[in-house]
């Protein structure tokens, strides 16, 4: 269903209500998402009782872009995000969605999720995985990253694409050695969506995303023990992850009150593409954290 900002963009979301529902959980999915990437997990979701509400970020999946070239995500601030976020939110999910509301959102979801709970009370709770507090730079040192951006952005050039990488969306062929999933079988079913509908797919973050990520984790991470977020969090880190800091992670869920950290430690960056052994632990912990949630309020 179409869905339009403020600002005027317009963004594709969807929502499918379960029979007699126990609430809504909202998937927020992370840089280069599409909704199809979490039908599995909706149905899983749905067959729990709940009814499950998803959408595309401007620039990526079935929502607008702007860019001369489809495959750059241009984003020059996550404020822009924030208002794609809200958008949903109230002309779909409170508009259209049974309450309560629960929040499951990765990696840059994740990211846009807790910057929207610094102040929003949509959600009795929220499970956030793998999310961006921080940034692996890999083999880069982290002054060369930050010059590089900083020149990239101030010359006009944000619009590039970060260099050595492969620019287009990964296909079949690049699944040995990814950092996102072991699981080849869904790593497949997800290549296979965008050989049907290669509209849907994005390229590798542009020198303009960088900076505006690098802004908003050091937001986060500049969070005091004061600070507080309007729900209860859970924050599940993949173990083997090789895109995001799980350091950051566990210094923001060590100073700030309300949030648990767990972590599955044979996960690479996408819980919930991975093995059926390690999606099925995120279900666990899933039910028994929305369990906690249903006795609390008894």
């Amino acid at each position: 269903m179409p869905v339009k900002t403020r600002d005027g963009i317009k963004l594709r979301a969807m929502y499918a209500q379960a029979e007699n529902p126990k609430g809504t959980v909202v998937i927020i999915g992370g840089l280069g998402d599409f909704i199809e990437r979490y039908f599995e997990t909706m149905r899983d979701l749905m067959a729990r009782g709940f009814t499950v509400a998803s959408f595309d970020f401007r620039g990526q999946g079935g929502s607008e872009r702007r860019s001369s070239n489809p495959l750059r995500t241009q984003i020059g601030d996550f404020r822009d995000y924030d208002e794609d976020f809200s958008a949903v939110m109230t002309q779909v999910v409170i508009a259209q969605c049974p309450k309560p509301y629960l929040a499951v959102a990765h990696s840059t979801g994740g990211n846009i999720l807790l910057r929207n709970l610094r102040r929003r009370t949509w959600f009795a709770k929220a499970i956030i995985l793998a999310p961006l507090i921080g940034l692996v730079y890999g083999l880069w040192p982290r002054p060369v990253v930050q010059v590089l951006t900083f020149l990239c952005t101030s010359l006009g050039l944000g619009w590039m694409f970060l260099p050595l990488q492969k620019r287009e969306p990964r296909d079949r062929e690049d699944f040995p050695g990814n950092p996102l999933t072991s699981d080849r079988n869904r790593w497949e079913r997800d290549s296979a969506v965008l050989e049907h509908a290669p509209r849907l797919g994005t390229g590798v973050p542009t020198f303009s995303w960088l900076k505006a990520a690098r802004k908003s984790t050091a937001a986060l991470r500049a969070m005091q023990a004061r600070d507080r977020f309007t729900c209860p969090i859970l924050m599940v880190a993949a173990g083997l992850d090789r895109i995001v800091d799980n350091e950051a992670m566990h210094r923001l869920a060590e100073r700030i009150p309300g949030i648990s950290l767990i972590a599955i430690p044979e996960s690479l960056h996408e819980i919930l593409t991975e093995r059926d052994e390690i999606r099925n632990q995120f279900l666990a912990v899933f039910d028994a954290f929305v369990e906690d949630n249903a006795r609390q309020a008894a």
